[in-house]
């Protein structure tokens, strides 16, 4: 016996929608807490080696580093981007205490900036842009549909040559004040390349992708 009301189709996890613009940007950069957080121990490092010496300053930075860790975990709050911050300013601290040298401590991330960097052009240049293939693990929900996009395929692929640009760019301005020496303007830089440019190539990403998506696909010319 039908009731004559109307049932709404069950979705399924494939159909639902994606997180909005400021959720996607929290979840990844930790939001503001997290921004802060991992920011800290840096900062410390960069004042504590101002006015005093290195060791020191190696020594409060990783403590402040593990204080925040360990507060994150004792709230039972997600502890990744605290654990991602503690394990750079780990490996920095122990090549800037084992060299004596300051700048030491930055050279993990400038490394890491450079591979980042070209490992991103490579996969847009071979066709398998690196931006989507993280999309789909931390958006998508583990779905790779848009690999069969050509639209998506192409925005993707200008999105990873953004990216990698940007992430050479930046670097680049470490490693230049890396070899020239310039151990406070180094720690500075570090901090206002970190996450700014960052945030604001999430939120580009974030808009391209969901404009894109948004709209249809154009029509097929008659006979092709």
């Amino acid at each position: 016996m039908t009731t004559g009301q109307h049932t709404e189709p069950e979705l399924g996890p494939e159909d639902a929608p994606l997180p909005g613009i400021a959720e996607q940007m929290a979840d990844q950069l930790g939001g503001w807490r997290g921004l802060v957080e991992s920011s800290i121990p840096v900062v410390v490092f960069v004042i504590a080696n101002v006015v005093g010496d290195l060791r020191p300053a190696v020594i409060a930075s990783v403590a402040v580093a593990l204080l925040i860790a360990g507060l994150r975990l004792a709230q039972r709050r997600p502890v990744r981007h605290a654990v991602n911050g503690l394990f750079g300013i780990a490996i920095g601290a122990a090549i800037a205490w084992r060299t004596g040298d300051e700048r030491d401590f930055y050279l993990p991330g400038i490394l890491y900036g450079i591979g980042y960097g070209l490992a991103l052009l490579l996969s847009a240049a071979i066709r398998q842009p690196l931006v989507g293939w993280i999309w789909s693990v931390l958006v998508a929900k583990g779905r790779s549909e848009w690999r069969d996009d050509p639209r998506l395929v192409r925005t993707f692929t200008q999105l990873t040559v953004l990216w990698g640009v940007v992430w050479l760019a930046k670097v680049g301005v470490q490693a230049g004040l890396y070899l020239a020496h310039q151990d406070t303007a180094l720690g500075v830089a570090r901090l206002a390349l970190g996450y700014p440019p960052y945030a604001l190539l999430l939120l580009i990403t974030v808009w391209v992708v969901r404009r894109v998506t948004r709209e249809p696909a154009p029509e097929p010319l008659p006979g092709a």
